[in-house]
């Protein structure tokens, strides 16, 4: 096992600083579209951080951005990603090629599709630990069958010489996982991972993927829709909406009383298990249905609470501290509540 030169925990220096990243594609004869306006985070190593949101509120294209997958063409890219001193988004593409496995490795959403169809499992596991540990390839073959046992893929020895489609779903996501830590990065991006399984695999995928966090302390970025997901793996939380992040706070916190209206909409569209009566109460609209951050809050269309403050002027991060929110309106906090006198 590599050694970990930073310290785990709450008050370790972060591994990863992400400040201002936007991310602006444009076309030929069309408006430019911003996917990604202004997102700042941190990662401290050991931790398990969440980007949370609805499908098209920018946290897969962040990841891509950080990890410099982003197409060079009619793609802008600003603000920074500090990792461990070095800033992602200034390094030429084969610094990059340098970095991407070795010091950061990703997960990426549709494993069939992220591996190649031709080339043999093993090759695919076996060649990322060549590229960055300098290795023989019998050394390397050799690594790469201990990464498919550890991933829990039965019999490794003979799935070393199959094809990804002669594998289910949820070993072509473990082969993914072994090639992701292969070479045991201190930073794993995991993009939406459990989209495409059951639920049976998933609930598999996400207790590897737990193991491997504690027992490496390795620090975890996890992309998903899926707040069972975020309730059992993540610490902190930042939900995206927009292509901004719109709260900020721990797995509990947010659970217990989250602030932003379109966090507490989230929670809401989420089944009751054990309350047949109980109706969902899904966010009116679609993701499409906002407005510039420039111009008011682009939840606002969408939002129960909107008022007029709300399609005018985009708010701020609230004051202070580890738990914010961007809200006119936020919903009310039950333990200050509580202790309000009642009239």
């Amino acid at each position: 096992m590599k050694a970990r030169a930073h310290e785990t925990g709450p008050g370790a220096d972060p591994l990863l600083v992400v400040e201002d990243l936007s991310v602006m594609f444009s076309r030929p004869g069309q408006e430019s579209f911003t996917a990604v306006d202004g997102v700042g985070f941190e990662v401290r190593p050991g931790e398990v951080v969440g980007l949370v949101g609805e499908s098209g509120c920018g946290k897969s294209v962040t990841s891509l951005a950080i990890m410099g997958l982003l197409p060079r063409r009619g793609t802008r890219v600003g603000g920074r990603a500090v990792f461990d001193g070095v800033d992602l988004l200034s390094l030429s593409d084969r610094e990059l090629r340098d970095r991407r496995g070795a010091d950061v490795a990703m997960i990426f959403q549709d494993p069939l599709s992220s591996l190649n169809p031709v080339v043999p499992l093993g090759v695919q596991v076996a060649e990322v630990i060549q590229r960055h540990r300098r290795t023989s390839r019998s050394q390397a073959t050799r690594r790469a069958q201990e990464m498919l046992a550890r991933v829990g893929i039965p019999d490794p020895a003979r799935r070393m010489h199959e094809y990804p489609h002669q594998i289910s779903g949820g070993m072509r996501q473990r082969v993914l996982i072994a090639i992701a830590l292969a070479c045991e990065p201190r930073l794993l991006i995991a993009d939406e991972p459990t989209t495409a399984l059951d639920v049976t695999i998933q609930a598999q995928i996400l207790a590897l993927l737990k193991e491997l966090v504690v027992g490496s302390g390795t620090s975890l970025i996890m992309i998903t829709h899926d707040l069972g997901v975020v309730a059992g793996l993540c610490d902190t939380v930042n939900v995206l909406y927009g292509g901004r992040i719109v709260e900020r706070a721990d797995r509990y916190s947010l659970f217990d009383a989250p602030r932003h209206p379109y966090t507490g909409g989230l929670l809401e569209s989420v089944p009751a298990l054990g309350d047949e009566a109980a109706r969902l109460r899904p966010i009116p609209g679609s993701v499409a249905d906002n407005i510039p951050w420039s111009e008011g809050c682009a939840f606002a269309p969408r939002c129960r609470a909107a008022t007029d403050l709300c399609f005018r002027e985009g708010p701020a991060w609230s004051a202070g501290g580890e738990r914010r929110w961007r809200c006119h309106h936020p919903l009310p906090d039950p333990i200050t509540a509580a202790k309000e006198p009642t009239p």
